[in-house]
Protein backbone atom coordinates (compact mmCIF):
# COMPACT_ATOMS: atom_id res chain seq x y z
CA UNK A 1 0.00 0.00 0.00
CA UNK A 2 1.40 3.22 -0.86
CA UNK A 3 2.36 6.05 1.53
CA UNK A 4 0.23 9.32 1.22
CA UNK A 5 2.19 12.70 1.03
CA UNK A 6 1.37 13.58 4.73
CA UNK A 7 2.29 10.23 5.44
CA UNK A 8 5.66 10.49 4.02
CA UNK A 9 6.43 13.89 5.64
CA UNK A 10 4.83 12.59 8.96
CA UNK A 11 7.35 9.58 9.04
CA UNK A 12 10.46 11.91 8.06
CA UNK A 13 9.82 14.60 10.63
CA UNK A 14 9.31 11.99 13.27
CA UNK A 15 12.37 10.47 12.34
CA UNK A 16 14.70 13.67 11.90
CA UNK A 17 12.55 16.49 13.69
CA UNK A 18 12.81 18.21 10.30
CA UNK A 19 10.73 19.87 7.50
CA UNK A 20 10.10 19.02 4.78
CA UNK A 21 10.78 21.64 2.17
CA UNK A 22 8.99 21.12 -1.08
CA UNK A 23 9.87 21.32 -4.52
CA UNK A 24 9.07 20.54 -8.33
CA UNK A 25 11.14 18.30 -10.73
CA UNK A 26 11.48 19.96 -13.85
CA UNK A 27 10.62 18.18 -17.49
CA UNK A 28 8.35 16.33 -16.22
CA UNK A 29 5.88 17.39 -19.50
CA UNK A 30 3.38 14.71 -20.61
CA UNK A 31 5.57 13.80 -23.78
CA UNK A 32 8.78 13.18 -21.46
CA UNK A 33 6.54 10.67 -19.23
CA UNK A 34 4.77 8.70 -22.07
CA UNK A 35 7.91 8.72 -24.24
CA UNK A 36 9.99 7.17 -21.05
CA UNK A 37 7.18 4.62 -20.66
CA UNK A 38 6.99 3.60 -23.66
CA UNK A 39 10.81 3.22 -23.81
CA UNK A 40 10.72 1.00 -20.48
CA UNK A 41 8.35 -1.38 -21.66
CA UNK A 42 10.48 -1.91 -25.50
CA UNK A 43 13.92 -1.72 -23.71
CA UNK A 44 12.19 -4.19 -20.59
CA UNK A 45 10.74 -6.65 -22.38
CA UNK A 46 13.91 -7.08 -25.24
CA UNK A 47 16.24 -7.44 -22.47
CA UNK A 48 14.46 -9.81 -20.24
CA UNK A 49 14.00 -11.67 -23.84
CA UNK A 50 17.53 -11.54 -24.67
CA UNK A 51 18.58 -12.33 -20.97
CA UNK A 52 16.74 -15.93 -20.95
CA UNK A 53 19.95 -18.08 -21.73
CA UNK A 54 21.70 -15.93 -18.81
CA UNK A 55 18.85 -16.74 -16.31
CA UNK A 56 19.10 -20.10 -16.99
CA UNK A 57 22.06 -20.55 -16.52
CA UNK A 58 22.22 -19.19 -13.53
CA UNK A 59 19.61 -21.37 -12.46
CA UNK A 60 21.45 -24.31 -12.83
CA UNK A 61 23.97 -22.97 -11.13
CA UNK A 62 22.12 -22.50 -8.13
CA UNK A 63 21.16 -25.93 -8.14
CA UNK A 64 24.16 -27.43 -6.76
CA UNK A 65 26.77 -27.20 -3.36
CA UNK A 66 26.74 -24.51 -0.96
CA UNK A 67 25.51 -21.86 -3.21
CA UNK A 68 22.28 -24.19 -3.58
CA UNK A 69 19.03 -21.96 -3.27
CA UNK A 70 16.81 -19.95 -4.65
CA UNK A 71 17.55 -17.85 -7.72
CA UNK A 72 15.94 -14.40 -7.06
CA UNK A 73 16.59 -12.14 -3.95
CA UNK A 74 13.74 -9.76 -3.64
CA UNK A 75 13.70 -6.45 -0.93
CA UNK A 76 11.61 -3.69 0.09
CA UNK A 77 12.62 -0.67 -1.41
CA UNK A 78 10.32 3.10 -1.80
CA UNK A 79 9.50 3.95 -4.96
CA UNK A 80 7.77 6.85 -6.54
CA UNK A 81 5.95 8.83 -4.12
CA UNK A 82 6.75 6.70 -1.54
CA UNK A 83 5.15 3.36 -2.65
CA UNK A 84 6.71 0.36 -0.92
CA UNK A 85 8.06 -2.12 -3.75
CA UNK A 86 10.04 -5.20 -4.03
CA UNK A 87 12.93 -5.57 -6.01
CA UNK A 88 14.43 -8.31 -7.76
CA UNK A 89 17.54 -9.60 -7.92
CA UNK A 90 19.56 -12.54 -9.25
CA UNK A 91 20.70 -13.70 -5.66
CA UNK A 92 24.71 -12.89 -4.71
CA UNK A 93 24.07 -13.86 -1.29
CA UNK A 94 23.57 -16.68 0.94
CA UNK A 95 20.03 -17.97 1.98
CA UNK A 96 18.80 -15.58 5.08
CA UNK A 97 21.29 -13.20 4.09
CA UNK A 98 20.22 -9.86 5.75
CA UNK A 99 19.14 -11.99 8.84
CA UNK A 100 22.29 -13.18 9.49
CA UNK A 101 24.08 -9.33 9.06
CA UNK A 102 21.81 -8.21 11.29
CA UNK A 103 22.29 -11.09 13.58
CA UNK A 104 26.03 -9.32 13.69
CA UNK A 105 25.68 -6.16 15.23
CA UNK A 106 29.11 -5.13 14.88
CA UNK A 107 29.43 -6.47 11.20
CA UNK A 108 25.82 -4.34 10.63
CA UNK A 109 27.13 -1.38 12.59
CA UNK A 110 30.03 -1.11 10.27
CA UNK A 111 27.38 -1.80 7.21
CA UNK A 112 25.31 1.37 8.10
CA UNK A 113 28.15 3.23 9.11
CA UNK A 114 29.62 2.31 5.58
CA UNK A 115 26.60 3.95 3.85
CA UNK A 116 24.79 0.17 3.75
CA UNK A 117 27.88 -1.67 2.24
CA UNK A 118 30.89 -4.00 3.03
CA UNK A 119 33.79 -4.79 1.34
CA UNK A 120 33.32 -7.72 -0.69
CA UNK A 121 36.48 -9.36 0.53
CA UNK A 122 35.04 -9.18 4.64
CA UNK A 123 31.26 -9.48 3.67
CA UNK A 124 30.24 -13.56 4.51
CA UNK A 125 27.42 -13.36 2.84
CA UNK A 126 28.26 -12.82 -0.99
CA UNK A 127 28.94 -16.09 -2.90
CA UNK A 128 31.27 -17.03 -5.17
CA UNK A 129 28.82 -16.94 -8.07
CA UNK A 130 27.41 -13.90 -6.35
CA UNK A 131 30.71 -12.32 -6.97
CA UNK A 132 30.73 -12.99 -10.32
CA UNK A 133 27.41 -11.26 -10.69
CA UNK A 134 28.06 -7.97 -8.89
CA UNK A 135 31.27 -7.29 -10.29
CA UNK A 136 29.38 -7.41 -13.96
CA UNK A 137 26.73 -6.13 -12.46
CA UNK A 138 24.67 -8.80 -13.73
CA UNK A 139 23.07 -9.04 -10.51
CA UNK A 140 20.61 -6.15 -11.45
CA UNK A 141 19.24 -8.00 -14.80
CA UNK A 142 15.97 -9.17 -13.14
CA UNK A 143 14.78 -5.39 -11.82
CA UNK A 144 13.45 -5.48 -15.42
CA UNK A 145 10.74 -7.28 -14.26
CA UNK A 146 10.10 -4.33 -12.11
CA UNK A 147 10.69 -1.41 -14.94
CA UNK A 148 7.91 -3.78 -16.91
CA UNK A 149 5.42 -3.67 -13.57
CA UNK A 150 6.16 0.15 -13.92
CA UNK A 151 7.66 0.01 -10.75
CA UNK A 152 10.67 1.36 -11.88
CA UNK A 153 12.00 2.88 -15.06
CA UNK A 154 15.39 2.31 -17.15
CA UNK A 155 16.93 5.47 -16.06
CA UNK A 156 16.27 7.06 -12.38
CA UNK A 157 17.97 7.18 -9.29
CA UNK A 158 18.46 4.18 -7.63
CA UNK A 159 15.96 2.65 -5.47
CA UNK A 160 16.43 2.73 -1.80
CA UNK A 161 15.52 1.02 1.96
CA UNK A 162 13.22 3.18 3.93
CA UNK A 163 16.48 3.66 6.66
CA UNK A 164 18.56 5.55 3.83
CA UNK A 165 15.74 8.77 3.27
CA UNK A 166 16.97 10.27 5.92
CA UNK A 167 19.80 11.00 4.00
CA UNK A 168 17.65 13.25 1.47
CA UNK A 169 16.74 15.43 4.27
CA UNK A 170 14.67 18.69 3.21
CA UNK A 171 15.17 17.33 -0.40
CA UNK A 172 13.18 13.94 0.69
CA UNK A 173 9.71 14.67 -0.97
CA UNK A 174 11.87 15.71 -4.47
CA UNK A 175 13.64 12.50 -4.69
CA UNK A 176 10.73 10.41 -4.09
CA UNK A 177 9.07 12.05 -6.61
CA UNK A 178 10.64 10.23 -9.69
CA UNK A 179 10.68 6.84 -10.26
CA UNK A 180 13.46 4.74 -9.45
CA UNK A 181 15.46 3.35 -12.10
CA UNK A 182 17.91 0.50 -13.40
CA UNK A 183 20.85 2.54 -13.64
CA UNK A 184 20.82 5.99 -13.47
CA UNK A 185 23.46 9.07 -13.28
CA UNK A 186 24.83 7.92 -9.81
CA UNK A 187 25.92 4.57 -11.16
CA UNK A 188 27.96 6.20 -14.03
CA UNK A 189 29.20 8.94 -12.15
CA UNK A 190 30.99 6.12 -9.88
CA UNK A 191 28.31 4.31 -8.40
CA UNK A 192 29.87 2.68 -4.82
CA UNK A 193 32.57 5.70 -5.09
CA UNK A 194 30.24 8.08 -4.22
CA UNK A 195 28.61 7.62 -0.88
CA UNK A 196 26.17 10.12 0.87
CA UNK A 197 26.14 13.05 0.98
CA UNK A 198 27.53 13.32 -2.36
CA UNK A 199 25.39 11.04 -3.62
CA UNK A 200 22.18 12.81 -2.51
CA UNK A 201 23.54 15.75 -4.55
CA UNK A 202 24.14 13.65 -7.96
CA UNK A 203 20.49 11.76 -7.67
CA UNK A 204 19.14 15.33 -7.29
CA UNK A 205 20.72 16.47 -9.92
CA UNK A 206 19.32 14.08 -12.75
CA UNK A 207 16.08 14.95 -10.76
CA UNK A 208 16.35 18.68 -11.76
CA UNK A 209 17.81 17.95 -15.12
CA UNK A 210 15.96 14.82 -16.27
CA UNK A 211 15.29 14.83 -20.56
CA UNK A 212 15.45 12.30 -22.65
CA UNK A 213 18.81 13.23 -24.13
CA UNK A 214 20.12 13.09 -20.45
CA UNK A 215 18.75 9.54 -20.16
CA UNK A 216 20.24 8.29 -23.71
CA UNK A 217 23.83 9.67 -22.40
CA UNK A 218 23.14 7.65 -18.44
CA UNK A 219 22.05 4.28 -20.54
CA UNK A 220 25.69 4.98 -22.73
CA UNK A 221 27.55 5.74 -20.21
CA UNK A 222 26.07 2.87 -18.15
CA UNK A 223 27.27 0.25 -20.78
CA UNK A 224 30.84 1.75 -21.00
CA UNK A 225 30.63 1.39 -16.73
CA UNK A 226 29.77 -2.37 -17.05
CA UNK A 227 32.63 -2.90 -19.38
CA UNK A 228 34.92 -1.34 -17.64
CA UNK A 229 33.86 -3.00 -13.88
CA UNK A 230 33.64 0.46 -13.20
CA UNK A 231 32.16 1.56 -9.38
CA UNK A 232 30.91 -2.26 -8.90
CA UNK A 233 30.98 -3.60 -5.82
Amino acid sequence: MALSKSEIEAHYVKRTGRLIVVHHARNDSMSYLLGKRAFDLFAGTIGLILSLPLFLIISVLYLFGSQKGPVFFKQKRIGQYGRPFYIYKFRSMVVNAEKELKANKLLYKKYIENNYKLEPSEDPRITAVGRFLRKTSLDELPQLINVIKGEMSIVGPRPVVSEELKEYGDSTRLFLSAKPGLTGYWQVCGRSNIEYPERVDVELYYIRHKSFMFDLKIIFRTVLSVISRKGAY
